[in-house]
């Protein structure tokens, strides 16, 4: 008596799944399954939730449409696609930072409630800190906020952010180390000791 098949458990790679969906377009869906929900997740704290149900589908529309350029020397899909996301928050860059200019004036914002997480550990001084935490945001350069948020909230490594943005890895470093630096001088940390070994290594 045969059992059951054989497991399909094994996941294809993402490249694996580009490249058959160019024959079979519907496997494409595949990566939505897989990253839709982290890219809504970081356009929504960019954008706003409204913003981010039309980054999310027209990033996978526009990764879609270009598949047949992706890498498939790239097993990860991930970077490219939070890469296509970044480019579309990009074209809405002034809605993102009048609302975080809007948010260190007001202080109000739910977005915002986990933004401080990474820098300040308890409630009372995360709350506190949404205010200037956004006016930092605001102020950097979009290139800078982009690869620090890329970091932060995407939790891309140094290289994925550099495949993500197209840019070599020093430069990741160079605009990681500046926006860290301008972020916890906002915050009012000591300039003798914003800068840290591990951003500059």
């Amino acid at each position: 008596m045969s059992g059951p098949p054989p497991s399909t458990a094994r996941t294809e790679d993402d490249a694996e799944v580009v490249a058959r969906s160019l024959e079979q377009p519907e496997l494409f869906a595949r990566l939505y399954d897989r990253y839709a929900p982290d890219i809504h997740r970081y356009a929504a704290r960019r954008l706003g939730d409204g913003a981010a149900d039309d980054i999310t589908s027209d990033t996978f529309l526009v990764a879609f449409r270009i598949r047949s350029r992706y890498d498939l020397a790239r097993p990860n899909a991930r970077p490219w696609l939070y890469g296509i996301a970044g480019n579309l928050i990009g074209k809405q860059r002034r809605s993102e930072v009048r609302a975080l200019k809007a948010l260190a004036r007001t202080g109000q914002d739910p977005l915002a409630a986990s933004w401080s997480e990474s820098w300040v550990e308890d409630t009372d001084s995360r709350i506190a800190a949404q205010g200037p935490l956004a006016g930092a945001l605001a102020a950097l350069s979009a290139g800078d906020r982009h690869v620090l948020l890329l970091v932060a909230w995407a939790d891309l490594g140094y290289q994925e952010v550099a495949e993500a943005l197209d840019i070599p890895v020093g430069t990741v470093r160079s605009r990681l180390n500046r926006a860290r630096r301008k972020v916890r001088m906002a915050l009012g940390a000591d300039p003798a000791f914003v800068s840290d070994a591990a951003e500059v290594a």
